[in-house]
C-alpha cells in the first residue's frame, strides 16, 4: 500500500473520514468527516481564522452567504460560460472520461494548458483509447461543472449550488462596505460549503463533488502602495515564476517578501501580503515543504489577471493547498453592469486638485442658421464624441455636406477642481479548501514506528491536546483518573478513555495524533505522581499531580520532555 492509501484506510478505522452512502454503495465525490475528522476540521477552521481574519481585524471582516445562488449571479461572474472542463465519451462502452487527466494519465505529461481542439489533435495522433474497453473515443468537448437547481416551484427561476462563495461576498459588497465606515483596504471573509460536478472526482478529499472552501475576498484602491510588508520582513517564499515554465523550465526561486514587489514577481503588493499570509498558515498546519506556482495565461481563470497556486509537497507529493488570483475590478465591475446598480466607491482626496479638462463647445447661433437635414447630420456625426475624437475630426478638415465641421465646433481646455474621484475597487484573492488541508496535514503527520502508526499533528490541530488513562480498570484508579481529567479539562482540550489494555490506548490516541498521554498508576495512589508519555518519542516521565497542568504547558510551550519530570 502507498502511504496516500494507508492514510485512506487511517481514516475509515479512526472515524477521519470515509465514502458517504457506503451502505448504498457510496458516491463518487462525496465523503462524510467523521467525529475525529470534524474536531481537525474545525480546528483548522479556526486557525485560518485566526491568521486571514482575527490577524488583520483591522480591514478583514467575516460574513455568510447563501449556498442557493440565482442564475443571473453566475452568468455576469461568467461562471455559465466559462466555468467548464474538457470531457471525452468512448464510442464503444460510452464511458466519459475527463480528457486532460486521461491524457495525463497514459503519456505522463503535463497538458493543463492546452486548448479542447488541441487535446482532440493529441489523442488522435497517440493513438488513446478507452482505458476500460480498447474502443475509441470520441471529440472531447466542454462540461459546465455547475451544479443546476429550481428557485422555487416556478419554471425559469434556475439557480445554482455555488461553485465558489466568492459571489455571494462580490455581490455583498455595497452593504459590507457601508457598515465598515467605507474604508478600505476591505477583506471579506467566508467559509462555506460549495459544490462543483466534477467529471472524475479522485484522491480521497483532493477532488470532491461537495466541500468547504476559506475565502478572502480583498478589496483595495490599486493606487494605494501602503502595504504592511514589515509583518513578514524575513519570511522567505518560493517561487516557480511563470516565465521559466513557459521555457519548460522548472526552477524554484526563494524571494523575501518584500522581494516579491520590488522584483515585480506580483502585480500588486497585496499579492505578496496574502502568499506570505497563507505560507504561514501552512506551516502552522505541520507543512513547511512548498512553492507558489505561476500559471500561465491560458492556465488562469477567466476572472484572473495573475494567479499563483501554493503546492505542498508530501510524501512526494505534489497538491494544490490554496489558490491566489489577482481578479483586477472584473467582478464588481461585471455585476454592476448586469445589475445596474453602482458598486463604485469615491476616494476623497486630501486636498482638492485643480485638474484640466477639455470641453467640447457648439456654436448654436451658426448651427441655426443651417437647414434642418443639416442639424440632423452635424448631430448625428458629432454628438456623443469624445473631445479627443472631435479633435481628430478638426484636424483631418471632416465636413458635412461640403461644410467644414470646424466652422461649427471647437475643443477647449479648462481647469476645473476637483475633490475625489469614483472607481471601481481592485480584488486580491486568497482561497483553501478545508478538507484539501485536513487530508494533507493528516498525510503530512503519518509515520509508522515499529509497527504501530503516529500521526505527528501539530498541537494546534490535533483532535485534543491530552488524554488521560487509568492503567488498569480498576475503582480506584479509574475514579482518580476521572477526577485528573476533569481538572486537565479545565486549561486543555483533553479526552478520557479507559476501554482495552494501555497499549490499545496508546496506540488509538498515537493513531489520531493527540500529543500527550497521561497515565495514572498504583503509584499515583501512593505518591501523587502521575505519567507523561509523549506521542512523538514515546518518551515518559514521571510529575506530581498538583504540578501537572504547569508541566503540559512547559511541553506545548517547547520545552523537552526530560526537563518537565520530577526532580529537573
Amino acid at each position: 500500500m502507498s502511504e496516500v492509501e494507508k492514510v485512506i484506510e487511517l481514516a475509515k478505522r479512526r472515524g477521519l473520514f470515509w465514502p458517504s452512502y457506503e451502505i448504498y454503495g457510496g458516491v463518487g465525490g462525496l465523503y462524510d468527516i467523521g467525529p475525529i475528522g470534524v474536531r481537525i476540521k474545525n480546528k483548522i477552521v479556526n486557525l485560518w481564522r485566526k491568521y486571514f481574519v482575527e490577524d488583520n481585524k483591522e480591514f478583514v471582516v467575516e460574513v455568510e452567504t447563501p449556498i442557493i445562488t440565482p442564475y443571473k449571479v453566475l452568468e455576469a461572474s461568467g461562471h455559465v460560460d466559462n466555468f467548464t472542463d474538457p470531457i471525452v465519451e468512448c464510442t464503444k462502452c460510452h464511458r466519459i472520461y475527463r480528457a486532460d487527466h486521461l491524457v495525463e494519465d497514459v503519456l505522463k505529461v503535463n497538458v493543463e494548458r492546452l486548448s479542447i481542439s488541441e487535446l482532440n489533435q493529441l489523442i488522435k495522433e497517440k493513438n488513446i483509447k478507452c482505458p476500460s474497453c480498447g474502443g475509441d473515443l470520441g471529440d472531447v468537448r466542454a462540461f459546465n461543472l455547475l451544479f443546476s437547481t429550481n428557485i422555487g416551484p416556478y419554471s425559469g427561476s434556475t439557480g445554482f449550488l455555488r461553485p465558489e462563495t466568492a459571489q455571494g461576498m462580490f455581490t455583498s459588497f455595497r452593504k459590507v462596505y457601508e457598515v465598515s465606515r467605507e474604508r478600505l483596504p476591505l477583506g471579506i471573509a467566508q467559509v462555506g460549503r460549495v459544490a462543483r460536478n466534477e467529471i472524475s472526482p479522485r484522491q480521497g478529499l483532493i477532488r470532491m463533488r461537495e466541500f468547504t472552501i476559506m475565502e478572502v475576498e480583498f478589496f483595495f484602491d490599486p493606487e494605494d502602495d501602503e502595504v504592511p510588508l514589515y509583518k513578514f520582513e524575513e519570511d522567505e517564499i518560493n517561487i516557480w515564476r511563470a516565465e521559466d515554465k513557459a521555457k519548460g523550465e522548472e526552477k524554484v526561486i526563494r524571494f523575501k517578501v518584500k522581494e516579491l514587489v520590488s522584483e515585480k514577481v506580483v502585480v500588486n503588493p497585496w499579492m505578496a501580503y496574502w502568499m506570505a499570509t497563507a505560507n504561514r498558515f501552512v506551516k502552522a498546519l505541520g507543512i513547511s515543504n512548498t512553492f507558489f506556482e505561476e500559471k500561465l495565461p491560458q492556465e488562469r481563470a477567466h476572472y484572473s489577471r495573475q494567479t499563483f497556486d501554493q503546492i505542498a509537497v508530501v510524501k512526494g507529493e505534489r497538491v494544490e493547498i490554496s489558490g491566489h488570483a489577482y481578479r483586477g475590478d472584473y467582478d464588481l465591475s461585471r455585476h454592476a453592469k448586469f445589475s445596474g446598480q453602482d458598486l463604485s466607491v469615491f476616494k476623497k482626496y486630501p486636498e482638492p486638485r485643480a485638474v484640466k479638462r477639455k470641453a467640447v463647445i457648439i456654436n448654436k447661433d451658426k448651427l441655426n442658421n443651417e437647414s434642418k437635414e443639416f442639424v440632423k447630420e452635424f448631430m448625428t456625426k458629432v454628438a456623443n464624441k469624445s473631445p479627443e475624437e472631435i479633435e481628430q475630426m478638426l484636424a483631418t478638415g471632416f465636413t458635412i455636406d461640403g461644410k467644414k465641421v470646424s466652422d461649427y465646433v471647437v475643443v477647449t481646455e479648462r481647469e476645473e477642481k476637483e475633490t475625489g474621484k469614483r472607481f471601481i475597487p481592485h480584488v486580491v484573492e486568497p482561497s483553501f479548501g478545508v478538507e484539501r488541508c485536513l487530508f494533507l496535514s493528516v498525510l503530512n503527520a503519518y509515520s509508522e514506528k515499529k509497527d504501530r502508526i503516529v500521526l505527528s499533528l501539530p498541537r494546534e490541530v490535533a483532535p485534543y491536546e491530552v488524554a488521560v488513562f487509568p492503567l488498569l480498570e480498576r475503582e480506584n484508579l479509574v475514579r482518580k483518573a476521572k477526577e485528573i481529567y476533569l481538572k486537565v479539562r479545565e486549561k486543555f482540550d483533553a479526552v478520557y478513555d479507559d476501554s482495552g489494555s494501555i497499549g490499545r490506548r496508546y496506540a488509538r490516541v498515537d493513531e489520531i495524533g493527540v500529543p500527550y498521554a497521561v497515565t495514572v498508576d498504583p503509584q499515583t495512589l501512593e505518591d501523587g505522581t502521575v505519567t507523561i508519555r509523549d506521542r512523538d518519542t514515546w518518551k515518559q516521565v514521571r510529575v506530581k499531580e498538583e504540578k501537572l497542568t504547569t508541566a503540559l504547558g512547559k511541553l506545548f510551550s517547547g520545552e523537552p520532555i526530560e526537563k518537565v519530570g520530577e526532580g529537573s
